[in-house]
C-alpha cells in the first residue's frame, strides 16, 4: 500500500514556479502516470511471486531478495532523491528516474536466473526513489495553493484507481502470458511519461541552497543492507554463520554510526532535533510497528492464495481489492476524524480494528470460501487503515513548525517503506522457519521414508512450492502434499499473530505518546484540501 504523508509532501512545499494554466493538465498526468507505476509495479510483483519461484525453482528466501531488494534501494535514497531534485531541477532528476526505473524493468523482464532478477529489482529501486518524490515535487512546484487542493484530489483518486487495477491486471497477464509481462507493462507508460515531460513539464528548483548528505546517504543504505542480509539469510544459512553474524553486527554499528552523522551533518538527511516532539516520534513509532505488519501481510498472502487456497494471479490480485477501495473511499471521512475527536482516538481504534483483522486471517486453514475465511478480514484490514492514515499524517505534520513540514513529511513517508523491508526480512525469517520446523515434524508422523523427508526438509525454504521427489509414490506424494500446506498454514497463522501483535503496539504507543487533542493546523489544511478535491486516498 501507499505510505502515509504522500499529500502532505506536496502541501509541505512552496510552489516556487508555478507553471502555465495550459502545462498544469499535462504535469498532473505526467505525476499520475509516473507514480502509478511505481504503486503498480509494488503490488504485481507481490502476485507474481509464487509464478517466480516455479520458473526459477527459487526458495522463498530468494523470492524475498525480489522484494528486498526494490524496498531497500528506495527506502536508503528515496530523501537524496527528493533532495537532489531541489538542487539540479526537479524535471530532470524525475525523468532521469523515470529512465532508469523503465530499463530496470526491461531488465526484469528479461532476466533468465532469479540472481538477475533480483540486481535489475535493486536498480528499479533506485529510479523510484528519484521518480516518487519527483512526481510529488512537480505538483508541488506548479500548483499554487489556489489549486493544489483540487490537484491533490485528482492525484490521489486516479492513483487510488491504478493501484485497485494493478494487482488483478497483473494477475491476469501472469496467468494469461507470463509473470515478465508485469514488468514490460512499464516500459509504454515510461515512455509516455518522458515524452509528456520534455515537451510540456517545466523545469523548476529549490530557491534555497541546498546540500545532499551523501555520508547519511551511504552508512543508510549500508547498515540497512547489513540487517536485510542478516534477517533474510537466516533462515537459510543459520544465525551463527559468520556472513549472517558479520552483516548484522555491521548493520547495528552502521545504525549507530549513522545517529551521529547526522547528529554532526550541516544538512542531514534526517534532522534528528525533530524528534525531540514526543508526538512525532510516536507518529513514527507507529508508522514502524504497524507498516511492518502491513508490509509482511503483503508479502505472504498472495502465496497463501496462490500455493495453498489454490487461488488463480488474477483470482489473488482481486483478494486484496476490499482493502484498496475501502481505503480510497473512507479516507474523507477518516480525515475528519481528527477534527471531531483529536488523533489519539482514531490512531488507537484504527490498529485495534487492523488486529481484529489480523487475528481473522489466522483461522483459515484451506479450501474455505473467500467470502468467509477472507473477506472480512480484507474489510477490517482496510477500515483500520482508513482510520488510521490521514490522522497519521495529520500529528506528524503538526508537531513541527511550519518550516520543517517537508522533512516531516519526508522522514515519515521513508520510516514506512522502512518498516515493510524491515518487516519482511525479519517475519520472513520467521515463516521459513517455522515451516521447516513443522515440516520435519509433519513427515516424521506421517512416516514418511527417510530419503524423502531429508530431500524435502533440505529444500524447506521453498515452502508451500515444494514438490514431492520425482518418482514418489502416489500415496506418499498425497501425505508430503499435505504436510507441506498444514506447515505453510501453521507458519502463516504465528505470522498473523505477531502481525496483530505488531498492531496492538501500535495501538500503546498512541495511547502513550498522542495527545488526546493537538494543533488544528494540518487538519484544517487537509480538510479544505479535501473540500476543493472532492476526493482523497
Amino acid at each position: 500500500m501507499k505510505p502515509p504523508c504522500d499529500e502532505a509532501v506536496i502541501r509541505s512545499q512552496i510552489a516556487v514556479t508555478p507553471c502555465r494554466q495550459e502545462d498544469k493538465v499535462w504535469v498532473l498526468v505526467a505525476a499520475i502516470v509516473a507514480s502509478s507505476m511505481a504503486f503498480i509495479d509494488s503490488t504485481v510483483v507481490n502476485v507474481a511471486l509464487p509464478a517466480l519461484q516455479t520458473s526459477f525453482g527459487a526458495s522463498v528466501v530468494s523470492v524475498q531478495w525480489v522484494v528486498e531488494s526494490y524496498g531497500l534501494t528506495l527506502a536508503a535514497l528515496i530523501l537524496m532523491g527528493g533532495s537532489m531534485g531541489d538542487l539540479f531541477g526537479r524535471r530532470r532528476m524525475f525523468v532521469l528516474g523515470i529512465a532508469v526505473f523503465a530499463i530496470a524493468s526491461m531488465v526484469c523482464g528479461l532476466a533468465s536466473s532469479i540472481k538477475e532478477l533480483i540486481v535489475a529489482r535493486a536498480v528499479q529501486g533506485i529510479g523510484a526513489a528519484f521518480l516518487v518524490p519527483g512526481s510529488l515535487a512537480l505538483i508541488s512546484a506548479s500548483f499554487d495553493e489556489r489549486e493544489r487542493g483540487r490537484a491533490i484530489g485528482t492525484w490521489s483518486g486516479s492513483t487510488a484507481i491504478t493501484t485497485a487495477i494493478g494487482p488483478v491486471l497483473g494477475g491476469w497477464l501472469i496467468e494469461h502470458f507470463s509473470w515478465r509481462w508485469a514488468f514490460f507493462l512499464n516500459l509504454p507508460l515510461a515512455v509516455a511519461v518522458i515524452a509528456m515531460s520534455l515537451w510540456r513539464v517545466p523545469e523548476s528548483r529549490s530557491g534555497q541552497h541546498k546540500q545532499v548528505d551523501w555520508m547519511g546517504v551511504v552508512i543508510a543504505t549500508l547498515s540497512l543492507s547489513g540487517l536485510v542480509f542478516g534477517f533474510i539469510e537466516s533462515s537459510s544459512l543459520g544465525w551463527t554463520h559468520p556472513a549472517v553474524f558479520i552483516s548484522l553486527v555491521l548493520g547495528a554499528i552502521g545504525s549507530i554510526a549513522f545517529l551521529f552523522v547526522e547528529a554532526a551533518a550541516v544538512a542531514p538527511m534526517v534532522p534528528l532535533d525533530i524528534f525531540r516532539s514526543e508526538i512525532f516520534s510516536g507518529g513514527n513509532l507507529l508508522t514502524l510497528f504497524l507498516y511492518a505488519a502491513i508490509g509482511t501481510f503483503f508479502f505472504l498472502f498472495p502465496l497463501d492464495l496462490i500455493q495453498v487456497q489454490g487461488y488463480s494471479p488474477a483470482t489473488a490480485g482481486a483478494a486484496v481489492l476490499p482493502f484498496i477501495l475501502l481505503m480510497f473511499l473512507l479516507s474523507r471521512w477518516s480525515g475528519s476524524l481528527v477534527d471531531r475527536y483529536g488523533a489519539r482516538l482514531p490512531l488507537t481504534i484504527g490498529p485495534l480494528i487492523v488486529a481484529f483483522g489480523f487475528l481473522l486471517l489466522s483461522i483459515p486453514s484451506v479450501g474455505n470460501s473467500y467470502w468467509v475465511a477472507f473477506f472480512p478480514a480484507m474489510v477490517l484490514l482496510g477500515l483500520g487503515m482508513a482510520v488510521v492514515v490521514a490522522p497519521l499524517t495529520t500529528i506528524v505534520m503538526d508537531a513541527v513548525k511550519p518550516d520543517r513540514l517537508g522533512t516531516a513529511s519526508g522522514v515519515n513517508n521513508a520510516v514506512a517503506r522502512v518498516a515493510g523491508l524491515l518487516g519482511i526480512a525479519v517475519l520472513g525469517g520467521v515463516m521459513v522457519s517455522e515451516f521447516a520446523g513443522q515440516l520435519q515434524w509433519r513427515l516424521a508422523a506421517s512416516a514418511i521414508p527417510a530419503p524423502e523427508r531429508s530431500e524435502l526438509q533440505s529444500n524447506a525454504t521453498r515452502m508451500a512450492a515444494l514438490k514431492p521427489p520425482a518418482g514418489t509414490d502416489s500415496r506418499i506424494a498425497a501425505a508430503i502434499g499435505s504436510a507441506v500446506t498444514a506447515s505453510f498454514v501453521s507458519g502463516f497463522r504465528i505470522i498473523m499473530w505477531i502481525c496483530a501483535a505488531l498492531a496492538l503496539v501500535s495501538a500503546a504507543i498512541t495511547l502513550r505518546m498522542i495527545p488526546a487533542r493537538s494543533s488544528r493546523r494540518m487538519a484544517h489544511s487537509l480538510s479544505a484540501g479535501q473540500s476543493r478535491a472532492g476526493v482523497r486516498t
